[in-house]
């Protein structure tokens, strides 16, 4: 029996020195957190630039490779590079150091003040995105101490205007100084892991997303008094398309990346749901439970198809006057696939009006295909979200929102968008992103950046790892 304990304690050894390593690492994750919270870097006067010079110094502080690259001085990028073997071609692991705006009087606790209560970090930013900054900084940190063996660089990308501002950020990076982040894979934002009624579900992966193509409907009518009703009421007339596409549901087509969540998603549903995520690949059953996603589960039904969505509309400044021009806009977002052109052309038949119109937008971010599955970077989240979240099943999904790993993706990287665990609750309690209560488990950003870490050196470690 003494021998059998020794034998326990020679082989439990290292697993409980890592362990006690990353419980005294945690403090400094903390500070690192909580100072690049407390910096406003929603917009004017100071934008990203106080985030971008602390995480510049601490790195240095470090020795650890950085430059910066600035469109604007108020908007910098931090490219940081730790240098492998050259064995494989680099990693880049990226976050943005802007956050929206906030309204500070709508908030519990100061929004800029990184509060701890009750088990959660608040602030402004600590989901959207300043932990991917904490964890891209204490992961540089980390492979630095311990001078961790490396097949590839490893690159970390602290941006700017990634909220709606990419001309400051990533554009600027990918257009004027793509040989600083050139990789072969990309890791960011996006996913996340979800906890429902306490217990973990499933660890969502972003391998890709939809492409943003705002339209705007513009209709010509007669002005004139309102006691007298025209024919060609502008309003009148861009209600009833507007309605015609309300009414619209492009129809459903599946790639890879929604294929495979339907599909793993239906194994970890209960019987009633898993019967409705597998009814989508049953001729017989798919269009009526398109029509139940459609009413009851707005986000898969986004995932689903182009979607189509009436957002805004204006025309009119009196009660008793007949407007002489109204419109609307439309926010469309395609499916990574889409035939653009053949796309216009079917919803030019469904405004049926030939007189109204129909003019895209500008699109602000590029069209990219969706990142493999079969790639040794999926594997690698894949094996770290089975070691660091054993609860969890990974499951790829597709983004409805945008993100800048579409830049990326357009350059042939294969990205992966990745979070740490939340509460699927708090987003229907309002403690979500750009939310007035934002707030993260402390438990999960310590969690988050040891997954993080765990998925870097499998990807990019040599064996054998720290």
């Amino acid at each position: 029996m003494p021998a059998l304990l020794l034998l326990l304690s020679v082989l439990l050894l290292p697993s409980l020195v890592h362990a006690q390593d990353w419980s005294a690492f945690e403090p400094e994750i903390l500070r690192h957190f909580q100072a690049i919270v407390r910096m406003d870097s929603s917009g004017p006067p100071d934008y990203e630039s106080k985030v971008a010079a602390y995480v510049k110094s601490a790195l240095e502080a470090e020795g650890i490779e950085v430059k910066v690259f600035a469109k604007d001085p108020r908007r910098p990028n931090v490219v940081a590079r730790i240098r492998g073997n050259g064995k494989k071609r680099p990693l880049l692991f990226m976050g943005h150091t802007d956050t929206v705006e906030v309204q500070a009087d709508k908030w519990s606790y100061p929004p800029f003040s990184a509060t701890r209560a009750d088990g959660y970090i608040y602030g402004r930013g600590v989901t959207d995105n300043k932990q991917d900054v904490a964890a891209g900084l204490a992961l540089m940190l980390r492979l630095k101490r311990l001078k961790t063996p490396l097949d590839r660089d490893v690159i970390f990308l602290a941006e700017a205007g990634e909220e709606g501002q990419v001309e400051w950020g990533i554009e600027y990076m990918v257009e004027n100084h793509w040989k600083e982040i050139e990789a072969e894979f990309c890791i960011a934002e996006g996913g996340q892991g979800t906890r429902k009624g306490g217990k973990g579900t499933s660890f969502n992966v972003a391998t890709t997303e939809k492409i943003p193509v705002p339209v705007v409907l513009h209709v010509k009518g007669t002005a004139g008094h309102g006691s007298v009703p025209l024919a060609d009421n502008a309003i009148g007339r861009l209600s009833k398309a507007v309605g015609r596409i309300y009414d619209w549901q492009p129809p459903m087509r599946l790639n890879d990346t929604t294929r495979t969540y339907f599909e793993r998603l239906a194994t970890i549903s209960p019987p009633e749901a898993r019967a409705r995520y597998n009814g989508l690949f049953d001729g017989a059953r798919t269009a009526a439970v398109q029509e139940h996603l459609r009413i009851n589960e707005p986000f898969h039904n986004s995932m689903l198809r182009t979607s189509v969505s009436p957002n805004m509309i204006e025309g009119g400044y009196r009660v008793n006057v007949i407007p002489s021009t109204a419109r609307a806009t439309i926010d469309i977002r395609a499916l990574p696939d889409e035939d653009l052109d053949a796309f216009s052309a079917e919803l030019k038949k469904i405004v049926g009006d030939p007189s109204i119109e129909i003019a895209a937008r500008p699109m602000y971010r590029p069209k990219a295909m969706p990142s493999p599955l079969d790639t040794e970077a999926f594997r690698a989240i894949e094996a770290a979200q089975k070691k660091i979240y054993p609860e969890l099943i990974t499951l790829p999904y597709m983004l409805t929102g945008a993100t800048d790993m579409s830049f990326l993706r357009a350059k042939g990287v294969p990205s992966y968008g990745i979070g740490p665990l939340v509460d699927a609750e708090d987003i229907e309690k309002g403690f979500g992103p750009h939310s007035d209560q934002e707030r993260l488990l402390e438990k999960e950003l310590y969690r988050y950046v040891r997954f993080v870490w765990e998925t870097v050196t499998l990807l990019a470690g040599s064996t054998p790892r720290p």
